[in-house]
This record gives structure tokens, sequence and C-alpha cells, in this order.
């Protein structure tokens, strides 16, 4: 696994067991991983072609999703950890190459503007919703 610069990492806690988290974030992330792509990861020239492929899977544990694209090389870690309180803990951990001036300036506009902080934060939350009301 190659080895890419941490970005930021973002979590929620969420009040279910583990396993049901696991299975709302597997079932959050079935359209994402193996998927044929949309318009945009056609333009990126992501591969795999859905932009996310899993690289690795400890079950109920930890999820680890890669994929890369003309202007980056990333990876996207769940990891599912019980929390003091009760419920789950989910984070999820970036980490990224941007290599040249098209990939800093890639990096600027998802990394600087913002978008990748929403859309982590709205999976995350995607997944607690679906995880509590799947009690």
């Amino acid at each position: 696994m190659e080895d890419l610069p941490y970005v930021d990492t973002h979590d929620v806690l969420v009040p279910a067991p583990r396993d049901r988290v696991w299975s709302a974030l597997e079932s959050s992330l079935a359209g994402v991983v193996g998927g044929r792509g949309s318009l945009l990861t056609k333009v990126l020239g992501t591969s795999p072609p859905s932009g996310f492929g899993v690289a690795s899977r400890v079950e109920g544990e930890r999820l680890e999703l890669a994929g890369r694209h003309r202007f980056s090389r990333y990876r996207l870690v769940f990891d599912l950890t019980p929390a003091p309180s009760g419920g789950t803990r989910l984070s999820a951990t970036t980490h990224a190459v941007f290599p040249g001036p098209q990939g800093a300036a890639y990096r600027f506009v998802v990394i600087g503007l913002g978008p990748h902080v929403l859309a982590t934060r709205r999976m995350l939350a995607s997944v607690a919703r679906r995880a509590v009301g799947s009690s």
C-alpha cells in the first residue's frame, strides 16, 4: 500500500452498536465502491471507474478505500471503535497526494475551498442516520 500524506480526520458518535454501524457503512458505500462512476469520475479519469475500490477490510472494524485520477492518489479509511459512553465512534481519515501544478490546483479547490470536508461529513452523517434508523 502506498504511503500517502495525511489530509484530515472527521468522526461522529453513532448511538448504535458497531455491527449496525458497519452494516450501514457498507450499504451507504455500495454505490461508491465498484460502480460505473459518474460524469465527474469519467472526466477525472478515475481508477477504479467509480473513484474508490476496497483496499482492505476488517469486518466490523475498518474499511479502507483507495483510488486515483489525473490529479491525485488517495485513500479513505473508515474506523469503527466502541465509544466510552456507548454506541460507536465512526471516523473517516483521508490521505492523499496531489502531484504537479494541476494537482496543487485541484487540492486548493477540493481541500482548500471545503467540498471535501462537506462531502466527508455528509457521508458520516448518512451512515449514522442509517445505523440509528435500522434499530
